[in-house]
């Protein structure tokens, strides 16, 4: 899981306040973010400040992400669990991660301790997290890549096979043209032509539309 949290410090009337936001990716809406929870559930972060984007890595035009990026100030901290929850596109996260160092918020990866810019704030510090960044940005990247490469490959091979992909296509039942014209003439209605021929609604009516094409180009 991915996980951003963003910590506010600001000082007022000598007392430091401390506010932090938390952002969380996942790829699609059916994926869980229960494990990026729990990596964060120690840092005491309000459930109202907890953003979360159920969308691709490729890039970084996400609703939520851009909306934690607005609140962010320079001296803020951002927490991601792992380099790959802020992203998939190599060039991308680099140019996102200078973007933010530079405007004077740090960021820790929770997976990859040597990824933290509050720790050695000198030249040999920012090499090395420079340097791991680069490296897991493009591992982040070639995972992506070859998920894709295998996606192709196994349908490449599915389809020399001869195998049909997707969704089986359903054959119009033999006793449709039989009860679509007793519906036709009002001898049943729709939803006992639907129950005798086992169909649902929206089956029922397809056949329908696709039988009537067929009977006017005749």
């Amino acid at each position: 899981m991915d996980v951003l949290v963003y910590n506010y410090v600001n000082n007022i009337g000598g007392v430091s306040m401390t506010k932090q936001f938390c952002y969380i990716r996942v790829s699609s809406k059916d994926q869980n973010i229960d494990r990026q929870l729990e990596a964060i559930k120690d840092l005491s972060i309000d459930e109202r400040d907890i953003f979360i984007d159920k969308q691709s890595g490729k890039d970084f035009d996400r609703e939520n992400y851009n909306a934690l990026k607005r609140c962010l100030r320079s001296g803020d901290l951002l927490y991601v669990k792992s380099i790959d929850r802020l992203g998939r596109n190599y060039k991308e996260i680099v140019s996102e991660w200078q973007g933010l160092t530079g405007s004077g918020i740090d960021i820790i990866v929770l997976d990859m301790p040597l990824l933290n810019t509050t720790l050695h704030k000198d030249l040999l510090g920012n090499f090395i997290s420079d340097l791991i960044l680069q490296v897991l940005s493009y591992v982040a990247q070639q995972e992506r890549d070859n998920i894709r490469q295998r996606q192709a490959e196994g349908i490449a091979v599915a389809k020399a096979k001869g195998l049909k992909l997707g969704r089986p296509t359903l054959e119009i039942p033999k006793d449709f043209e039989v009860t679509y014209t007793k519906w036709k003439h009002d001898q049943i209605t729709a939803v006992q032509a639907m129950k005798d021929l086992n169909l649902k609604k929206s089956m029922f009516y397809k056949f329908v539309k696709e039988f009537e094409n067929s009977r006017r180009n005749l």
